[in-house]
């Protein structure tokens, strides 16, 4: 998209044009601007009436939004802010290039923190407040690659000590400082993570919309509360960037503030080198329906505004693309006249009094404390809307030729000495040539009338940010003993269910609860139905923060469709996205906003790990707490829906989510085991931790808990019964709903007069992480023995079934003592019946007990004729090609 703007037609009738300008103008001086923009909405409303639509993007012109004349004092003390960002500034550029010079692979990033400096100060010392005793806080999402400016103003406020900072990228061996924000591995520092591009803003919409949920349910005080995020202008290219910024609009989250820094460039080259990004992302901005603030030009620019009655600086912003304006920040003034002003006679004439130097030294207004300050004050008193404050920085600002509005800024490391000296002359700071050349790090002292200004402004904050707190302000109540949500479940006695709709049935058992109920954040996308939940927009209702200003279509049914301001279910809609940051920000709720929650998300496991497995990643990061439900799992269960639906590898991709304690139950009672496990170890004993639970949409006949099983439900396997006490003997394993087609295997191969042990396996992951640990532990001299070595001791052969790809089961293989025959749904999905897609894939009860035939003729144990009778006899014929390479 070019948003460079057009060159204007010819006025034909200069004198009316000035007439409407006129008028218009009147407007604006006696009525203010409310009223301007009135009237200006509603010319604009005739003119679609008439016909006469508009043909540009809706953006403003490419100058600030505030004008001088309605900008606020500075109520700082503005030398003193600019002194402690110049040193805030050495320090985080003397971590960087310290680090790379010691060790050079250790990387790091100088210039986006030297383009967002002020940003951040601005907001530290005026608007970022800290959690106390009687307000929650702000929440604040730092552009990951700006870590070092905030370890640096750590540093000057005593949280971090100089070695700290000099560990910068160095946590092994040691205590060093992590590359960006992630709580994993600062858990009381850092709060929320940004690592990954594009999730920061995402997640900031969906924190603001729970603090509105939580004050909706009247379950904490999150009124004056406000998020703010500071991410890139290349950062919003990413999808998930702008995945929320409606629903933010449509809810009038006005307690959401972005700061987009507008440095020009990426990693490679311009965000928009044809084009201009400010004006793209405005109109984005507009159209999504926020308010939009443009801080473009710093103080220096306001004389020659002034001068500019003809608006040719104007003119000549609108010609000039992202490319240009990057070449012209990173040239002295002689080149910006030269290029820029000389273009045009008239922008010449209005800098003929400027000196070469004083043209250098105009500021872009990201760069400007007072212009960003005005830029903050507005966003936050305005409401109604989400705002968006777009500021135009420089990349690399103040690293001169090493780095300034550079193509190679992202990647600079290391600076040379002269470099060095020219930042600290540039920026004033006290610091001697030997300092310079040794990288020390800057520190007035304790007493400095800097320091006691710093800590002033943030005592008047409430304290320090980033901070996480570790345990919530409110914990959840008591919830209710396990037979009261789980009887039907642990009792089963054979009643057909499928274990979604026993996972839904144990939910709304606990959504009843008086005390516990309330803590629950149950959420679907937008398959509600499907999943058998339509009872509890009856019950608990869903979340609408304008409540249900239609009569819904089904009305007079039991289970209608209810909205309410209160609401506790969130129906996100198709985005599962959207979903699993709802899902974030209430399984992070007893950090961020001191209340515990437990939230369940319930949805196609297809569209989980495989979709969004960078958001379960960040969540996973941020030390979240709750239930991942994924339904229809498997490739086999969910019949008809074909290729793009059906489930084989979210499994095998939660198992490498380090807190992610993932099972899979073929029963309602396994399944309300690990339920009641799971909730034990994360609101009971505080785990950072969550649960990802695969449950099935088929239904069959459910036994009742075994006793003594549930320690080995929790660990993973446990031996779910048997068959014979004669004859050559295997042990069947089988996972979730594809243990029902190995315990007729089971029956199967009795008829050849096998016998066999029947394992019930609701982890692999689980069984394959205590292995691994107990092989560790025999490395480094404390051997144990694992819960999968207890239980398959020896070398009679083992057979391994699941709906998942064969490497989930061969997690185990390494511990075992025999080898391990595996059966999974390796290839991509089928439209078929449940029946077909099991033979299709081989993992039916006749492949399992074909499998178990072979092994034992592979051992010795049986003769071959019992392998080619039992394919005639099973009806197995060999296909010509694997499942999985067709």
């Amino acid at each position: 998209m070019n948003t460079s703007v057009s060159k204007a037609r010819p006025d034909q009738d200069p004198v009316e044009t000035a007439d409407w300008l006129d008028a218009f103008e009147a407007i604006t001086q006696t009525c203010g601007a409310d009223r301007a923009q009135f009237v200006l909405r509603q010319v604009q409303d005739h003119a679609h009436r008439l016909g006469v639509t508009t043909s540009g993007l809706p953006y403003s012109a490419y100058r600030n939004t505030i004008p001088l004349a309605r900008q606020p004092a500075y109520p700082g003390d503005q030398e003193m802010e600019e002194r402690l960002t110049a040193m805030i500034r050495w320090n985080a550029l003397a971590m960087v290039v310290r680090a790379n010079k010691a060790y050079g692979e250790l990387g790091g990033h100088i210039a986006s923190y030297a383009s967002a400096a002020e940003i951040f100060e601005v907001g530290f010392n005026h608007f970022f407040r800290a959690k106390t005793d009687s307000f929650g806080g702000d929440l604040v999402y730092f552009q990951p690659h700006s870590a070092p400016g905030v370890y640096a103003r750590a540093f000057l406020e005593g949280r971090l000590s100089k070695d700290d900072i000099a560990n910068y990228r160095q946590e092994e061996p040691g205590n060093g400082l992590c590359s960006y924000p992630h709580p994993w591995l600062m858990n009381e520092f850092w709060q929320l993570p940004t690592g990954s591009m594009g999730i920061g803003p995402l997640s900031a919409v969906y924190q603001a919309r729970f603090m509105r949920y939580l004050q909706a349910r009247g379950l904490a005080d999150t009124q004056e509360r406000h998020v703010w995020g500071v991410f890139g202008d290349g950062e919003m290219d990413e999808p998930e960037s702008i995945a929320g910024l409606t629903l933010a609009a449509r809810e009038g989250l006005d307690n959401l503030t972005f700061i987009v820094n507008c440095n020009l460039q990426r990693l490679d080259g311009p965000v928009r080198g044809n084009g201009q990004i400010i004006q793209e992302l405005e109109s984005l901005f507009i159209g999504a329906g926020w308010n939009v603030i443009k801080v473009l030009w710093g103080s220096q620019w306001d004389t020659l505004f002034a001068s500019d009655t003809d608006n040719v600086l104007l003119r000549r912003f609108a010609e000039t693309v992202d490319g240009e304006y990057q070449n012209l920040g990173s040239k002295a003034g002689d080149y910006n006249r030269a290029k820029f002003f000389d273009a045009d006679p008239a922008t010449a004439a209005l800098v003929a009094h400027m000196s070469d130097e004083e043209i250098h030294q105009l500021k872009r207004g990201g760069h400007d404390l007072k212009k960003l300050y005005a830029a903050f004050a507005a966003a936050k008193a305005h409401q109604g809307r989400p705002t968006v404050i777009l500021t135009k920085t420089k990349k690399g600002y103040g690293m001169g030729g090493a780095g300034e509005s550079r193509m190679i800024a992202h990647q600079a490391k290391k600076l040379d000495i002269e470099a060095l000296k020219n930042f600290r002359d540039r920026f004033k700071l006290p610091l001697s040539d030997q300092a310079v050349e040794a990288l020390e790090f800057l520190h007035p002292g304790e007493d400095s009338a800097e320091i006691r200004y710093l800590q002033q402004r943030r005592a008047s904050l409430g304290g320090y940010l980033p901070s996480r707190p570790l345990v919530a302000d409110a914990p959840a109540p008591q919830r209710p003993a396990l037979d009261a949500y789980a009887k039907f479940a642990i009792m089963a006695e054979g009643k057909e269910m499928s274990t979604t709709m026993a996972a839904v049935r144990m939910m709304g058992g606990l959504l009843r609860d008086k005390a516990f109920g309330p803590r629950i954040v149950p959420i679907v996308a937008d398959e509600a139905r499907t999943f058998g939940m339509e009872n509890l927009f009856r019950q608990v209702g869903i979340y609408a923060p304008k409540g249900q200003t239609y009569e819904p279509e089904d009305a007079g049914s039991m289970m209608y469709y209810k909205e309410s301001t209160d609401g506790q279910l969130l129906e996100e809609g198709i985005t599962e996205a959207g979903a699993l940051s709802s899902w974030t920000a209430a399984a992070t709720a007893y950090s961020t906003h001191g209340t515990e929650m437990l939230p369940i998300y319930i949805y196609y496991s297809m569209f989980g790990f495989q979709r969004v497995g960078d958001l379960i990643w960040a969540a996973a990061d941020q030390r979240a707490r709750g239930f991942l439900f994924g339904a229809t799992a498997g490739r086999t269960t969910l019949s008809g829906e074909g290729l793009q639906h059906q489930d084989g590898s979210s499994h095998l991709m939660a198992a490498t989510v380090p807190n992610c304690r993932a099972y899979d139950p073929c029963f309602a009672s396994e399944l309300a085991v690990i339920m009641d496990h799971g909730m034990t170890r994360m609101m009971d004993e505080k785990r950072d931790e969550f649960y990802y639970i695969t449950v099935m949409n088929e239904n069959y006949a459910q036994p009742s808990l075994k006793d003594g099983t549930q320690a080995d439900i929790i660990k993973g396997m446990y031996l779910f019964d048997s068959r014979g006490d004669t004859g050559p003997r295997v042990r069947l394993l089988g996972s979730g709903t594809i243990l029902r087609e190995v315990i007729a295997a089971a029956d199967l191969l009795a008829g050849y007069g096998i016998a066999s042990d029947i394992y019930s396996v609701t982890s692999f992951s689980e069984l394959a992480r205590d292995a691994a640990e107990a092989e560790r532990r025999a490395r480094l001299g404390t051997p144990t023995v694992s819960h999968v070595e207890t239980l398959l001791p020896g070398r009679a052969p083992i057979i391994a079934a699941s709906d998942y790809v064969r490497a989930v089961p061969a997690q185990i293989a390494p511990y075992l003592d025999t080898r391990m025959t595996i059966l999974g749904t390796d290839g991509f999905g089928r439209s078929a019946s449940r029946k077909a897609l099991r033979r299709f894939f081989e993992v039916d009860r006749q492949h399992i007990a074909l499998g178990a035939i072979e092994a034992l003729l592979r051992s010795g144990d049986i003769d071959a004729s019992i392998l080619s009778r039992a394919m005639g006899e099973m009806g197995i014929e060999p296909a010509p090609n694997a499942p999985w390479l067709v």
